[in-house]
Formats: C-alpha cells, sequence, structure tokens
C-alpha cells in the first residue's frame, strides 16, 4: 500500500458520508416535500461545502484538507448535537426552533429506517469528524 493510501482512504470516506448526508437532506426536502427547521439549515450550511471540498481532496490526494473540512465538521457537530439534545427532551429550551416559525422535526414523516433526523446528522457530522482527526493529529 503506498504511503500516502491511508490519509487518501480517510478523506474519500469522510467525502461518502459528506455525500450521503446531502443526499438524505436533499430527498428529505425535494422527494419527501419536508421543510427543514432552523437547525436543519444550520446543519445543512455546514454540510453541503463538505461534499466540494472533501471531494476535491479525494480527487487531489490532499491530506491537508482537513484545515478547511474538520472546523465545518465540528461546527455541524455541535449543532447536530444540541439539535438530537433537544428533540431527545434533554435540553430543554424556552425556544423550539423545530416548532416556532416552521416545521417540526418530532414528526412521524421525519424519521428514516425509523431513526429521527437530528440523530443520523449527528452521527454524519461524527463520522466526518472522526475520520479527519487522525489526518489533524498526523500533521500537527
Amino acid at each position: 500500500m503506498p504511503k500516502d493510501a491511508r490519509p487518501w482512504t480517510m478523506i474519500t470516506l469522510a467525502w461518502l458520508v459528506a455525500m450521503a448526508g446531502t443526499l438524505g437532506a436533499l430527498f428529505i426536502g425535494e422527494v419527501m416535500g419536508q421543510m427543514p427547521c432552523t437547525l436543519c439549515w444550520y446543519q445543512r450550511i455546514a454540510m453541503f461545502p463538505l461534499v466540494a471540498i472533501l471531494g476535491i481532496a479525494a480527487y487531489r490526494a490532499d491530506a491537508g484538507a482537513w484545515r478547511y473540512a474538520l472546523p465545518l465538521a465540528a461546527v455541524g457537530l455541535t449543532v447536530a448535537s444540541y439539535h438530537s439534545l433537544q428533540y431527545a427532551g434533554l435540553l430543554p429550551t424556552p425556544i423550539v426552533p423545530c416548532q416556532a416559525n416552521g416545521p417540526s422535526c418530532s414528526g412521524a414523516g421525519m424519521l428514516i429506517m425509523g431513526i429521527p433526523i437530528p440523530y443520523l446528522s449527528t452521527a454524519a457530522f461524527a463520522g466526518i469528524t472522526l475520520l479527519l482527526l487522525p489526518l489533524a493529529r498526523k500533521q500537527s
């Protein structure tokens, strides 16, 4: 195995997770016709650019792309974790973005394979973060 194969593999896997998350979000919005809530919009803002950044990095075998992708993934993970805690009822808040000014993520139609969308988003961002962290540690 070539010396640079492991970073390329990690970036490619992170790109595949970002692509799956983006396609899932587009499927929910465009095919299922579900409008995203405010927190879902913030997560999309973090996820969509990751497809381009990680795709270009995988194509160029650029292990240094973690510098651009990891901050986006960390922000997305933070918002997604907050959203998941709200969804689970573990984080009470006076403002509930999912119901205050728009659609709710708690409806029955907001499950994919029986899993709530906020949990899927948290898993996707966590996966991307975990795939990129070893690259950051190796080059630091």
